[in-house]
Order: C-alpha cells, then structure tokens, then sequence
C-alpha cells in the first residue's frame, strides 16, 4: 500500500485575518496552573467558566469595587520588552483605590486586549498579576484576552484590571471624620506609579533624546528602571494600622490629579488640607522631568505623584504612634501637611 503524504496544516481563515484562536488557547492551557496558586477560600471552583465565582462575604459587609489601567506604561514595558512588572501594577493601583474606604480585597478581574496574542507576553504579565494578587491575598478570579487587529499597533497591548473588596459596614472609612488639626502622614510612592507617563516619555524620550536603556542624569538608575518601577501596594501598613487599634479619619491614593484631585474626594467642605511641599525630596526622576520638560511646578505636583503614594490623616495625638508604626514597617512616613479650617481645598506650603 502506498502511503500517502503527510497534508499540509489548513490555515484557517480567522487566522490569515490576525487572530489565532489555537495558539490563544494553548496560551490560557498554560497559564491555567499560575492562576491557581492565587485561589483563596472564598473561591468557588476554578477559572475557563463563563464567570467566575466566590463566596459571598456577609449581610454586615460592603462591596467595593474598582477598575483602573496602567495606561500608556505599557509603552514603556514594550520598549524594554519587560513584561512582568505592568501586572503588579494594575493589581497594587486597585487594591489601593479601594483600600482607602477601608476594604481588604477579595478577587481581582483582568482584561488583556492586543492586536496579535504573544504567549511570551502574555505569560509574563499574567505572572505579575500572580505574584500581586498572592501579595494581597487576593483571588485571580478571571478575565478576557482580545486579539483586535487594526484596532492595537503589532506589539502592543492595554491592560485594565477590576477588583473587589469588602469592608464591614461600621468600618467603612469615608473621610467625614476628618478635623482641623488633624495630620496628614504621607507614604512613599514606588516612583511615578501608573501616571503621567504621556509626559514623562515625551519629555524622556522625545525631547532629551534617552533611550530605555540610558541612566536617568545624576543617578545610577536606567530609564526602564525609574519608569518601570512597580506601583507599590499600601495594603499591609494601613491594615496593620488599623489592627493596631489606630483610629485613621481619611487616606488618599495619590494617583492621577496628584494632591490637589484626590485628596479632596476625602475632605470634608469645611476643612482644607496644607501640603507643606519642603517635607519631603521628591525622588531625581521628577526634577529630571521638571528641569528637562521646563515643566511648571505646580503641574507637576498634578501630573505627577512626585514621592508620595498614598496619604493617611489622623489626629495629632495619634501622629507618633502612627509613625512609629510605620517606620517599623520600613514604610519612611514623613509628615507632609496638616488638616485646616477652610472649604475642601489642597493648598501648598513652600
């Protein structure tokens, strides 16, 4: 009997269009046993269902919930073709949004659009939302890969994520208990975060002519190091603040807007937070881009977090105890302003 040739693979039609549904697949199969290793006791069953599923919390308890992007990083990550730092990103940026009212997180939802999927890629942005969610304790419950060619560039992707938490409803911690006299405690940023990065490429890149791999001026720090540094998660000290019995009256994550933007979603209309800008020195990377971009000061204390990640207020009383807390966390509290009668306004000091 004659054996007949092997016939070639028929490349499917969808394929030759820019979307490989086969190697998508292959590239979920493989990051299936990843995922696992985040399921925490409220998860029900596991991921590749049409929706993911988890334990309720209880009738005394809140949802919380936000969605965010790492936004125009990714471009930063794709330059220096390291992947695996955007997803502790987007997973530390939610976790502390909704952190501020108080809440634990519970389960952590991603969605991954693309114009080609690249499983070297995307394996490694899956490991860093892994290794975050791990470090927050928190559940990679699912999420949505989307290959979109004509709509992405080649090579590029956005990556958005969405959390839940919970917090009992006693303990929700809205802002409202916030007094004149109060202390403003700041804690430090893992450098820009997840924003101002349209103006720092632009500056960096565009107008100083830097490639990724170039040390940033006076430092020993390379471009896609101060640019990639991962969004720091402030989960654990405020949580073991509050373990310790510390009475917070309101905290801020200092994102896009910087002060002026957000801590004013806390402020009561009666109150007027001071920053007294002298406090603290803002890490070189900044006054890199405020020299170089002749970037006005006070846009770049909006654009930009300029060292300070997040901010917790509480009473004067409690200020010493606070910080002693957190410096032996190792977390550098410095006390960057003070809570003033006025009309729910961010005024700078210096």
């Amino acid at each position: 009997m004659v054996k007949k040739p092997d016939q070639p693979k028929k490349t499917s039609a969808y394929a030759q269009a820019g979307v490989d549904i086969d190697s998508k697949m292959s590239g979920i199969e493989i990051i299936k046993k990843m995922v696992s290793t985040t399921k925490t006791k409220g998860v029900i069953g596991g991921i590749g269902s049409f929706g993911g599923l988890f334990q309720s919390p209880g009738k005394e308890m809140l949802l919380v919930a936000s969605t965010d992007g790492v936004g125009t990083k990714l471009k930063v990550a794709a330059l220096a073709k390291k992947h695996d730092t955007v997803g502790q990103d987007i997973v530390n940026h939610c976790v502390n949004d909704i952190l501020v009212q108080g809440a634990k997180p519970l389960f952590f939802m991603d969605y991954i659009g693309t114009a080609r999927f690249d499983t070297v890629v995307f394996t490694e942005v899956i490991a860093g939302l892994v290794k975050a969610c791990k470090e927050n304790d928190c559940a990679l419950l699912g999420g949505e890969t989307a290959e979109m060619p004509g709509l992405y560039p080649l090579g590029e992707y956005d990556l958005v994520g969405t959390i839940v938490g919970v917090v009992e409803k006693r303990k929700v911690i809205t802002g409202s208990a916030i007094h004149a006299g109060d202390v403003i405690i700041g804690l430090p940023s893992g450098g820009l975060q997840t924003n101002g990065f349209s103006l720092a490429r632009k500056v960096i890149f565009d107008q100083c002519g830097l490639m990724h791999q170039d040390l940033i001026p006076g430092t020993h720090t390379t471009v896609a190091e101060a640019l990639l540094a991962v969004h720091r998660s402030f989960l654990k000290p405020v949580t073991t603040l509050l373990a310790k019995g510390i009475p917070i009256r309101g905290m801020a994550h200092i994102t896009g807007g910087g002060f002026v933007d957000n801590i004013p979603r806390v402020l009561p209309e009666k109150c007027n937070a001071v920053i007294d800008r002298a406090s603290w020195t803002p890490p070189m990377v900044f006054s890199f881009i405020e020299r170089q971009g002749k970037v006005d000061r006070d846009e770049m204390y909006r654009v930009f977090n300029m060292g300070i990640g997040y901010v917790i207020v509480v009473r004067s009383t409690d200020a010493k105890k606070t910080l002693d807390l957190l410096n032996k966390m190792k977390m550098a509290p410095v006390v960057v302003g003070k809570i003033e009668k006025g009309n729910g306004k961010v005024l700078y000091k210096n």
